[in-house]
C-alpha cells in the first residue's frame, strides 16, 4: 500500500480480490466470454472467415480457401484450420467458430503472466494480466472469429523468448539454454507466419535488431538470427502448406497474398480503411480503455527512463522497459504510416504497453488524469439512448438511416438505465481518495467489460447483423437458390450453410438485398417482381416471380 493512503477494510479486501485468481478469472468471463456464445457473427471480417472455413469443410478441400466459390487469398491457412477443428468438435455455431480466438486469447494471457512472472514478480503478473483482459480491444479480438488472436498469440510468444534470449545470453548460459530459448522463437515466427504471413517476421525482426543495437549486443542478435536449426524449424512449419496451396492453385495464393495483401495494403489504401499519420493517436485511446489516462500519466516517466538507460549496455536498469517501448512505437509507428489502417491492427504492440502499466501502478500521484478519459467515455456511453436520436435526426444516408432508427429503438427500454451504472462507478473510484488509482481503474473496468459486452454490444450488433441471420434462416427453411444483389454479407452465406452468388435474380429464385435498394432491384429485374419474404432494418429478402401474387 502506498504510504499517502490510509488503509480501510473496505480498500483491503478490494486489494485482496484483486490479487487474487478469481478477479483475474471474472475479468476473463466478462471480457472473453459474455456472449461470445450467442451473438451474431460480424460483417465483413468474421463472416468472411467462417464462411471461407465453412466452403472448405464442405468441399474437403482443406488446402485453398475459398469465399463464395472464388479463391481467398487474403490470410495464410492456420486460421481456417483451428476454425475447421473447432466447428468438427463443437458444430456450425457462434462459438464453434469463436473457439480458436477465445483460446488463443487465454494463451496469450497466459503467457504475459508467465513472462511478468519471471520479470517482475506475481503482483506485476497480476496486474498485466488484469488490464489486458480489461482493455476494451482486447476484449473484442478475444471474441472474434478471426485470425487476430492468433498472431498476437505468437507475436507475443517470439517477443518474450527473444528477451528472454537475451538475458540468457547476456548473464553467459549455457549453449543448451540459448538453443531451447531459439527453437521457441522460430516456433513461434513459423505459426505466426502460417497465420498472418510476413508481419508475424517483421516486427520481432526489427524490434530484436533495434533493441540489441541500442545495447551494443551485436553479437548475440547475430547469433540469433544466423541460427540454422532455427530457420530450418521455421521452414519446416511454412513450407508444407505453401507447397501445397501451390500444387492446388499455382501462383495465385502468391500473387494475392504477398503482393496484393502485403505489399499493396501498406502502399494502397484497401476496402476503404484509409487513415492518417494521425489515425492511431486517435484510436489509441479508445483500444487502452479504461486505461488510457493511466498511460498518459505515466508517459513522462518511461520517456526518461527510457534515457536514463545508458546507450551500450546489457545490463544496465531499465533494459525491459526500452525492449518493451521499442517494441509499442515500432508496430505504432510502422502502422501510423501504412495506407490501409484498422484499430486492431495496432493491438500487436499493445501488450509491452500492459507490462509498463504493471511495472508502474498508480496510486495517488494523477489521480483525476488517470480518470479523465474514462469518465469522459463512460458518458458517451451512459448518453447513447439520447445521442442516438440527435444522430439519426440529422442523417440522410438511407443505410445509417435504418441502423440508427433501430439502435434508437433498441436503446429506448428500460435496460438503457444499465449504462449509468459505468460513469457512477468511475466518478465513485476517482472521488474515493482511500483506494489506489490502480485499483480504481481496473474496478472500473470490470464494469465497463460487463456494460459493453452485456448491454451495448448485444444491442449494436442484434441490429446490425441479427436480420442477417435470421434472414439466413429463412432462406434456409424455404429452400431453392438465394443470390444476392448490391449487398455482401457474408455471415449470411454461414448461417445459411450454402455459397450465395452475387448476381440478379431468376424467376423463382430468392434474392437478399438491402431494403434502400428494394425499389432498385424491382426496376432491374422488370417486369419480373419481387415480393418480400422477410424484411427487418436493413434486410430485405424477397422471392422473385413472373407476376406480382394476389
Amino acid at each position: 500500500m502506498h504510504p499517502n493512503l490510509t488503509s480501510s477494510p473496505a480498500s483491503r479486501a478490494i486489494d485482496r480480490f484483486l490479487s487474487s485468481p478469481f478477479s483475474l478469472l471474472l475479468a476473463v468471463v466478462l471480457a472473453f466470454l459474455l456472449n461470445a456464445y450467442s451473438l451474431p457473427l460480424t460483417d465483413v471480417d468474421e463472416g468472411a472467415f467462417t464462411e471461407a472455413t465453412r466452403e472448405m469443410m464442405a468441399r474437403g478441400n482443406l488446402v485453398s480457401p475459398m469465399l463464395n466459390d472464388v479463391p481467398r487469398h487474403d490470410k495464410p491457412i492456420l486460421i481456417y484450420w483451428a476454425q475447421a477443428a473447432s466447428v468438427t468438435l463443437l458444430g456450425q455455431s457462434e462459438l464453434g467458430y469463436r473457439l480458436p480466438s477465445l483460446i488463443a486469447a487465454l494463451c496469450w494471457l497466459f503467457a504475459l503472466y508467465r513472462f511478468c512472472l519471471r520479470h517482475g514478480g506475481r503482483q506485476t503478473a497480476q496486474i498485466a494480466g488484469l488490464v489486458m483482459a480489461l482493455s476494451l480491444m482486447v476484449g473484442f479480438v478475444a471474441k472474434a472469429a478471426i485470425a487476430d488472436a492468433l498472431l498476437n498469440l505468437f507475436i507475443a510468444l517470439a517477443m518474450f523468448g527473444i528477451y528472454d534470449y537475451f538475458c540468457d545470453c547476456r548473464d553467459g548460459r549455457g549453449d543448451a539454454v540459448l538453443r531451447r530459448r531459439l527453437f521457441a522463437v522460430y516456433a513461434a515466427l513459423g505459426l505466426g507466419f502460417l497465420t498472418k504471413g510476413p508481419v508475424a517476421v517483421f516486427f520481432p525482426l526489427v524490434v530484436s535488431g533495434i533493441f540489441f543495437g541500442l545495447s551494443r549486443n551485436w553479437r548475440c542478435w547475430w547469433r540469433a538470427l544466423f541460427y540454422w536449426p532455427g530457420w530450418l524449424l521455421f521452414l519446416a512449419i511454412v513450407v508444407p502448406w505453401h507447397l501445397m496451396v501451390w500444387l492446388d492453385q499455382g501462383d495465385a495464393f502468391f500473387r494475392g497474398f504477398y503482393l496484393k495483401h502485403n505489399v499493396g495494403r501498406y502502399s494502397d489504401t484497401f476496402e476503404g480503411h484509409g487513415g492518417s499519420p494521425f489515425y492511431y493517436l486517435v484510436a489509441l485511446p479508445l483500444i487502452l480503455m479504461p486505461f488510457t489516462g493511466w498511460l498518459a500519466v505515466i508517459s513522462a516517466r518511461l520517456a526518461r527512463q527510457f534515457r536514463w538507460t545508458r546507450l551500450g549496455t546489457s545490463d544496465g536498469p531499465g533494459q525491459l522497459e526500452r525492449f518493451l517501448l521499442t517494441w509499442f512505437v515500432v508496430v505504432f509507428a510502422f502502422f501510423s504510416f501504412s495506407s490501409t489502417q484498422l484499430p486492431h491492427y495496432v493491438v500487436y504492440g499493445c501488450t509491452p504497453l500492459f507490462i509498463l502499466l504493471a511495472r508502474h501502478p498508480l496510486n495517488v500521484f494523477g489521480r483525476w488524469l488517470a480518470y479523465l478519459p474514462l469518465l469522459i467515455f463512460a458518458l458517451v456511453i451512459a448518453g447513447l439512448p439520447w445521442l442516438l436520436p440527435m444522430a439519426a435526426a440529422k442523417t440522410h444516408r438511407p443505410l445509417e438511416s435504418m441502423l440508427l432508427a433501430g439502435l434508437v429503438e433498441s436503446f429506448s427500454g428500460n435496460g438503457r438505465w444499465l449504462l449509468l451504472a459505468l460513469p457512477l462507478v468511475v466518478l465513485g473510484m476517482a472521488l474515493w481518495r482511500r483506494l489506489p488509482v490502480w485499483q480504481g481503474l481496473v474496478l472500473s473496468g470490470l464494469v465497463q467489460a460487463a456494460v459493453v459486452f452485456g448491454v451495448v454490444g448485444p444491442r449494436v450488433i442484434e441490429v446490425t447483423q441479427g436480420p442477417v441471420r435470421e434472414a439466413a434462416r429463412v432462406a434456409r427453411e424455404l429452400d431453392g437458390t438465394v443470390v444476392a444483389w448490391r449487398i455482401y454479407q457474408p455471415s449470411f452465406s454461414v448461417y445459411r450453410r450454402a455459397v450465395t452468388p452475387s448476381r440478379l435474380p431468376q424467376a423463382g429464385e430468392l434474392v437478399l438485398t438491402r431494403t434502400d435498394r428494394y425499389a432498385d432491384l424491382g426496376r432491374a429485374i422488370a417486369p419480373l417482381v419481387a415480393e418480400p419474404v422477410y424484411q427487418r432494418g436493413f434486410v430485405t429478402l424477397a422471392r422473385v416471380d413472373r407476376e406480382r401474387r394476389p
